[in-house]
Protein backbone atom coordinates (compact mmCIF):
# COMPACT_ATOMS: atom_id res chain seq x y z
CA UNK A 1 0.00 0.00 0.00
CA UNK A 2 1.01 2.73 -0.36
CA UNK A 3 -0.23 6.22 1.97
CA UNK A 4 0.40 10.05 2.88
CA UNK A 5 0.67 11.06 6.50
CA UNK A 6 0.18 14.50 6.96
CA UNK A 7 2.61 15.04 10.33
CA UNK A 8 1.18 18.25 12.38
CA UNK A 9 3.84 18.19 14.97
CA UNK A 10 2.75 21.28 16.66
CA UNK A 11 4.30 22.79 20.15
CA UNK A 12 6.29 21.79 22.83
CA UNK A 13 6.32 18.12 23.28
CA UNK A 14 4.85 17.68 19.85
CA UNK A 15 7.72 17.09 17.45
CA UNK A 16 9.54 14.85 19.70
CA UNK A 17 6.51 12.40 20.20
CA UNK A 18 5.46 12.56 16.57
CA UNK A 19 9.21 11.90 15.57
CA UNK A 20 8.92 8.36 17.36
CA UNK A 21 5.29 7.80 15.93
CA UNK A 22 6.59 8.28 12.59
CA UNK A 23 9.92 5.48 13.18
CA UNK A 24 7.22 3.41 14.47
CA UNK A 25 4.83 3.72 11.14
CA UNK A 26 8.21 3.40 9.17
CA UNK A 27 8.99 0.39 10.72
CA UNK A 28 5.79 -0.76 10.01
CA UNK A 29 6.05 0.23 6.42
CA UNK A 30 9.43 -1.70 5.88
CA UNK A 31 8.14 -4.72 7.82
CA UNK A 32 4.82 -5.02 6.00
CA UNK A 33 5.87 -4.07 2.13
CA UNK A 34 3.90 -0.81 1.79
CA UNK A 35 5.29 2.27 1.39
CA UNK A 36 4.63 5.68 3.85
CA UNK A 37 5.09 9.13 2.87
CA UNK A 38 5.29 11.98 5.01
CA UNK A 39 4.89 15.66 5.02
CA UNK A 40 5.86 17.79 7.59
CA UNK A 41 3.13 20.68 8.51
CA UNK A 42 2.80 24.13 11.06
CA UNK A 43 -0.39 24.05 13.30
CA UNK A 44 -0.88 26.00 16.83
CA UNK A 45 1.73 28.15 18.18
CA UNK A 46 4.33 27.73 15.75
CA UNK A 47 2.01 27.88 12.87
CA UNK A 48 0.90 31.68 14.73
CA UNK A 49 5.08 32.88 15.11
CA UNK A 50 5.69 32.00 11.74
CA UNK A 51 2.56 32.89 9.82
CA UNK A 52 0.34 34.18 12.12
CA UNK A 53 -2.20 31.73 11.74
CA UNK A 54 -2.88 28.47 13.76
CA UNK A 55 -3.76 27.01 10.87
CA UNK A 56 -2.42 28.23 7.77
CA UNK A 57 -4.01 27.19 4.25
CA UNK A 58 -1.32 25.48 3.16
CA UNK A 59 -1.30 23.06 5.96
CA UNK A 60 -5.44 22.49 5.90
CA UNK A 61 -4.74 21.32 2.03
CA UNK A 62 -2.44 19.23 3.07
CA UNK A 63 -4.32 17.56 5.58
CA UNK A 64 -7.34 17.27 3.05
CA UNK A 65 -5.04 15.50 0.58
CA UNK A 66 -3.26 13.17 3.27
CA UNK A 67 -4.34 9.03 3.96
CA UNK A 68 -4.15 10.26 7.58
CA UNK A 69 -3.07 12.72 9.98
CA UNK A 70 -0.77 12.96 12.82
CA UNK A 71 -0.86 15.96 15.17
CA UNK A 72 0.77 16.20 18.46
CA UNK A 73 0.30 18.72 20.54
CA UNK A 74 -0.61 22.52 20.47
CA UNK A 75 -0.22 25.59 22.74
CA UNK A 76 1.77 26.55 25.78
CA UNK A 77 2.49 29.49 27.78
CA UNK A 78 3.91 32.08 25.47
CA UNK A 79 0.29 31.85 23.36
CA UNK A 80 -1.90 32.24 26.25
CA UNK A 81 -2.43 36.01 26.40
CA UNK A 82 -6.63 35.97 26.81
CA UNK A 83 -6.33 38.96 24.90
CA UNK A 84 -4.30 37.96 22.21
CA UNK A 85 -6.29 37.85 18.82
CA UNK A 86 -5.91 33.94 18.19
CA UNK A 87 -4.84 31.29 19.79
CA UNK A 88 -3.23 27.36 19.29
CA UNK A 89 -6.14 25.96 20.49
CA UNK A 90 -7.76 27.87 17.58
CA UNK A 91 -6.77 26.15 14.71
CA UNK A 92 -7.24 22.50 15.94
CA UNK A 93 -10.71 22.98 16.45
CA UNK A 94 -10.97 24.50 13.08
CA UNK A 95 -9.39 21.78 11.27
CA UNK A 96 -11.50 19.48 13.04
CA UNK A 97 -14.41 21.56 11.68
CA UNK A 98 -13.04 22.05 8.46
CA UNK A 99 -12.88 18.47 8.15
CA UNK A 100 -16.13 17.04 9.66
CA UNK A 101 -14.56 15.15 11.87
CA UNK A 102 -16.95 14.67 14.29
CA UNK A 103 -16.81 12.07 16.58
CA UNK A 104 -13.92 11.65 18.78
CA UNK A 105 -12.85 7.85 19.68
CA UNK A 106 -10.57 7.54 22.77
CA UNK A 107 -9.52 4.55 24.12
CA UNK A 108 -9.16 3.99 27.90
CA UNK A 109 -7.52 0.38 28.41
CA UNK A 110 -5.60 -0.63 31.84
CA UNK A 111 -2.26 -2.70 31.38
CA UNK A 112 -1.90 -5.18 33.68
CA UNK A 113 1.74 -4.18 33.87
CA UNK A 114 1.04 -0.56 34.60
CA UNK A 115 -1.25 -1.68 37.04
CA UNK A 116 0.59 -0.15 39.93
CA UNK A 117 0.83 3.34 38.27
CA UNK A 118 -2.66 4.01 38.66
CA UNK A 119 -3.60 6.27 41.88
CA UNK A 120 -6.26 3.71 42.33
CA UNK A 121 -6.67 0.10 43.90
CA UNK A 122 -5.73 -2.44 41.78
CA UNK A 123 -9.08 -4.28 42.44
CA UNK A 124 -10.87 -1.29 41.01
CA UNK A 125 -9.24 -0.55 37.71
CA UNK A 126 -8.02 -4.09 36.62
CA UNK A 127 -9.69 -5.25 33.53
CA UNK A 128 -10.94 -1.73 32.47
CA UNK A 129 -11.47 -1.26 29.06
CA UNK A 130 -13.58 1.61 27.40
CA UNK A 131 -14.49 3.65 24.68
CA UNK A 132 -15.49 7.28 24.70
CA UNK A 133 -16.93 8.34 22.15
CA UNK A 134 -17.12 12.26 22.06
CA UNK A 135 -18.98 14.47 20.11
CA UNK A 136 -16.58 16.40 18.39
CA UNK A 137 -17.56 19.59 16.39
CA UNK A 138 -20.63 21.50 17.88
CA UNK A 139 -21.28 22.15 21.64
CA UNK A 140 -20.22 24.88 23.76
CA UNK A 141 -16.60 24.91 21.91
CA UNK A 142 -18.44 25.74 18.28
CA UNK A 143 -21.12 27.70 19.97
CA UNK A 144 -21.97 31.51 19.76
CA UNK A 145 -19.97 33.62 22.02
CA UNK A 146 -20.98 37.00 23.13
CA UNK A 147 -19.38 39.79 25.57
CA UNK A 148 -20.44 42.85 26.46
CA UNK A 149 -19.37 46.32 26.04
CA UNK A 150 -17.71 46.88 28.79
CA UNK A 151 -16.23 43.19 28.90
CA UNK A 152 -17.54 42.47 32.06
CA UNK A 153 -20.24 39.70 31.25
CA UNK A 154 -19.17 36.86 28.60
CA UNK A 155 -21.43 33.82 27.48
CA UNK A 156 -20.64 30.93 25.57
CA UNK A 157 -23.09 28.81 24.10
CA UNK A 158 -24.23 24.93 24.51
CA UNK A 159 -26.07 24.14 21.18
CA UNK A 160 -26.90 20.84 19.20
CA UNK A 161 -29.44 19.89 16.67
CA UNK A 162 -31.11 16.22 16.15
CA UNK A 163 -28.99 14.81 13.13
CA UNK A 164 -25.55 16.03 15.07
CA UNK A 165 -26.70 13.88 18.34
CA UNK A 166 -28.20 11.16 15.77
CA UNK A 167 -24.75 10.95 14.00
CA UNK A 168 -22.54 10.58 17.49
CA UNK A 169 -25.16 8.13 18.85
CA UNK A 170 -25.15 6.08 15.73
CA UNK A 171 -21.48 5.74 15.95
CA UNK A 172 -21.42 4.55 19.73
CA UNK A 173 -24.22 1.98 19.08
CA UNK A 174 -21.87 0.44 15.82
CA UNK A 175 -18.86 0.40 18.45
CA UNK A 176 -21.22 -1.09 21.10
CA UNK A 177 -21.65 -4.02 18.26
CA UNK A 178 -18.05 -4.98 18.04
CA UNK A 179 -17.48 -4.88 21.71
CA UNK A 180 -19.61 -5.72 24.70
CA UNK A 181 -22.87 -4.76 23.58
CA UNK A 182 -23.35 -1.86 26.42
CA UNK A 183 -23.83 1.86 25.65
CA UNK A 184 -23.90 4.62 28.41
CA UNK A 185 -25.18 7.62 27.20
CA UNK A 186 -23.77 11.30 29.57
CA UNK A 187 -25.56 14.13 29.86
CA UNK A 188 -26.97 17.14 32.16
CA UNK A 189 -30.65 16.56 31.45
CA UNK A 190 -32.38 17.65 35.19
CA UNK A 191 -30.45 21.08 34.15
CA UNK A 192 -29.30 21.78 30.31
CA UNK A 193 -31.62 21.93 27.77
CA UNK A 194 -29.34 21.16 25.63
CA UNK A 195 -29.09 18.16 27.58
CA UNK A 196 -32.85 16.87 27.06
CA UNK A 197 -32.77 17.17 23.71
CA UNK A 198 -29.16 14.90 23.44
CA UNK A 199 -31.38 12.22 25.97
CA UNK A 200 -34.71 12.41 24.03
CA UNK A 201 -32.80 11.80 21.00
CA UNK A 202 -30.36 9.13 22.14
CA UNK A 203 -33.22 7.11 23.65
CA UNK A 204 -35.01 7.24 20.58
CA UNK A 205 -32.09 5.93 18.43
CA UNK A 206 -30.79 3.34 20.76
CA UNK A 207 -34.56 2.45 21.11
CA UNK A 208 -35.32 1.86 16.95
CA UNK A 209 -32.04 0.65 15.42
CA UNK A 210 -30.09 -0.78 17.93
CA UNK A 211 -32.67 -2.78 20.54
CA UNK A 212 -30.49 -5.67 20.87
CA UNK A 213 -27.46 -3.78 23.00
CA UNK A 214 -28.10 -2.93 26.84
CA UNK A 215 -28.52 0.80 27.01
CA UNK A 216 -28.08 3.49 29.69
CA UNK A 217 -28.07 7.29 30.36
CA UNK A 218 -25.90 8.72 33.29
CA UNK A 219 -25.93 12.13 34.74
CA UNK A 220 -22.16 13.92 34.10
CA UNK A 221 -21.88 14.35 38.04
CA UNK A 222 -22.77 10.76 38.70
CA UNK A 223 -20.34 9.79 36.21
CA UNK A 224 -17.19 11.44 37.19
CA UNK A 225 -17.61 9.42 40.17
CA UNK A 226 -18.56 6.05 38.84
CA UNK A 227 -15.66 6.33 36.47
CA UNK A 228 -13.62 6.12 39.90
CA UNK A 229 -15.54 3.65 41.68
CA UNK A 230 -16.34 1.15 39.22
CA UNK A 231 -14.57 1.48 35.90
CA UNK A 232 -14.85 -1.81 34.76
CA UNK A 233 -19.02 -1.66 34.33
CA UNK A 234 -18.54 0.59 31.37
CA UNK A 235 -18.01 0.17 27.59
CA UNK A 236 -18.85 2.32 25.00
CA UNK A 237 -19.57 5.67 26.67
CA UNK A 238 -20.85 8.44 24.31
CA UNK A 239 -21.54 12.43 25.14
CA UNK A 240 -21.01 16.14 23.80
CA UNK A 241 -18.11 17.99 23.26
CA UNK A 242 -17.58 19.25 26.65
CA UNK A 243 -18.32 16.27 29.29
CA UNK A 244 -16.29 14.06 26.95
CA UNK A 245 -13.23 16.29 27.04
CA UNK A 246 -13.47 16.86 30.72
CA UNK A 247 -14.53 13.01 31.29
CA UNK A 248 -11.82 11.07 29.03
CA UNK A 249 -9.19 13.45 30.65
CA UNK A 250 -10.17 12.17 34.38
CA UNK A 251 -10.29 8.58 32.60
CA UNK A 252 -6.49 8.82 31.96
CA UNK A 253 -5.97 8.51 35.65
CA UNK A 254 -7.08 4.58 35.17
CA UNK A 255 -4.24 3.46 33.52
CA UNK A 256 -1.75 5.66 35.19
CA UNK A 257 -0.98 8.75 32.78
CA UNK A 258 -2.20 10.90 30.23
CA UNK A 259 0.91 9.47 28.32
CA UNK A 260 -0.65 6.65 27.37
CA UNK A 261 -3.85 7.59 25.73
CA UNK A 262 -4.51 7.73 21.96
CA UNK A 263 -7.45 8.82 20.36
CA UNK A 264 -8.73 9.11 16.83
CA UNK A 265 -11.13 11.85 15.24
CA UNK A 266 -13.30 10.79 12.56
CA UNK A 267 -15.60 11.97 10.08
CA UNK A 268 -17.99 10.56 7.00
CA UNK A 269 -15.12 10.78 4.42
CA UNK A 270 -11.26 10.79 4.95
CA UNK A 271 -8.86 11.75 6.39
CA UNK A 272 -9.14 11.11 10.40
CA UNK A 273 -6.88 12.88 12.32
CA UNK A 274 -5.07 11.42 15.08
CA UNK A 275 -3.20 12.52 18.09
CA UNK A 276 -2.00 12.05 21.72
CA UNK A 277 -4.84 13.24 24.44
CA UNK A 278 -2.58 15.02 26.24
CA UNK A 279 -1.12 18.65 26.26
CA UNK A 280 1.69 19.83 24.77
CA UNK A 281 3.71 19.66 28.20
CA UNK A 282 5.79 22.70 27.63
CA UNK A 283 7.77 22.25 31.39
CA UNK A 284 9.35 18.88 30.17
CA UNK A 285 9.90 19.85 26.39
CA UNK A 286 12.73 18.88 25.05
CA UNK A 287 14.43 17.05 27.77
CA UNK A 288 13.27 13.65 26.55
CA UNK A 289 11.19 13.03 29.52
CA UNK A 290 8.11 12.94 27.37
CA UNK A 291 5.95 9.60 26.82
CA UNK A 292 5.49 8.66 23.52
CA UNK A 293 3.34 5.39 23.23
CA UNK A 294 -0.12 7.78 23.30
CA UNK A 295 1.22 8.67 20.01
CA UNK A 296 2.26 5.62 19.29
CA UNK A 297 -1.16 4.51 19.67
CA UNK A 298 -2.54 6.49 17.87
CA UNK A 299 -0.54 5.95 14.81
CA UNK A 300 -1.68 2.43 15.44
CA UNK A 301 -5.13 3.78 15.34
CA UNK A 302 -4.46 5.12 11.80
CA UNK A 303 -3.48 2.03 10.69
CA UNK A 304 -6.65 0.62 11.54
CA UNK A 305 -9.70 3.09 11.07
CA UNK A 306 -7.89 5.15 7.94
CA UNK A 307 -5.86 2.54 5.88
CA UNK A 308 -7.72 -0.40 6.85
CA UNK A 309 -4.57 -2.16 8.09
CA UNK A 310 -5.50 -4.37 10.96
CA UNK A 311 -2.59 -6.72 10.90
CA UNK A 312 -0.52 -3.88 11.31
CA UNK A 313 -2.06 -1.66 13.95
CA UNK A 314 -2.73 -5.03 15.55
CA UNK A 315 1.73 -5.16 15.49
CA UNK A 316 1.99 -2.08 16.65
CA UNK A 317 -0.49 -2.65 19.88
CA UNK A 318 1.76 -5.82 20.73
CA UNK A 319 4.88 -3.97 20.41
CA UNK A 320 3.48 -1.40 22.92
CA UNK A 321 2.47 -4.15 25.13
CA UNK A 322 5.59 -5.98 24.87
CA UNK A 323 8.07 -3.09 26.12
CA UNK A 324 5.94 -2.71 28.38
CA UNK A 325 6.37 -6.27 29.83
CA UNK A 326 9.48 -6.09 29.39
CA UNK A 327 9.65 -3.21 32.01
CA UNK A 328 10.32 0.14 29.68
CA UNK A 329 9.22 3.12 31.62
CA UNK A 330 9.41 6.36 30.40
CA UNK A 331 9.35 8.89 33.93
CA UNK A 332 5.40 9.32 34.06
CA UNK A 333 4.78 5.64 34.71
CA UNK A 334 8.20 4.37 36.06
CA UNK A 335 7.20 5.16 39.75
CA UNK A 336 10.54 6.27 41.05
CA UNK A 337 12.22 3.50 39.29
CA UNK A 338 14.69 3.46 36.21
CA UNK A 339 13.53 5.57 33.36
CA UNK A 340 13.77 5.73 29.64
CA UNK A 341 13.87 8.72 27.08
CA UNK A 342 11.26 10.04 24.71
CA UNK A 343 13.76 8.27 21.70
CA UNK A 344 14.63 5.41 23.75
CA UNK A 345 10.89 4.26 24.35
CA UNK A 346 9.81 5.02 20.39
CA UNK A 347 13.28 2.97 19.55
CA UNK A 348 12.09 0.30 21.81
CA UNK A 349 8.66 0.05 20.36
CA UNK A 350 10.07 -0.25 16.87
CA UNK A 351 12.25 -2.81 17.38
CA UNK A 352 9.37 -4.74 19.19
CA UNK A 353 7.28 -4.85 16.03
CA UNK A 354 6.86 -8.35 14.25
Amino acid sequence: MNATFALLPGDGIGPEIVAQARLVLETVARSYGHVFTFTDHLVGGIAIDETGDPLPASTLEACRAADAILLGAVGGPRWSDPSAKTRPEAGLLRLRSELGLYANLRPVVTHDQLIDASPLRPEIVRGTDILFVRELTSGIYFGPSHESDDGTVVSDGMQYSIPEIERIIRVAGDAARRRSGKVTSVDKANVLAVSRLWRTTADRIMAEEYPELEFETQLVDAMAMHLLSRPRDFDVVVTGNLFGDILSDEASMLPGSLGLLPSASLGDNPPGLYEPIHGSAPDIAGTGRANPLATISSAAMALRHSLDLDAEADAVDRAVGQVLDDGTRTSDIARGGPAVTTAEMGAAVAAAIT
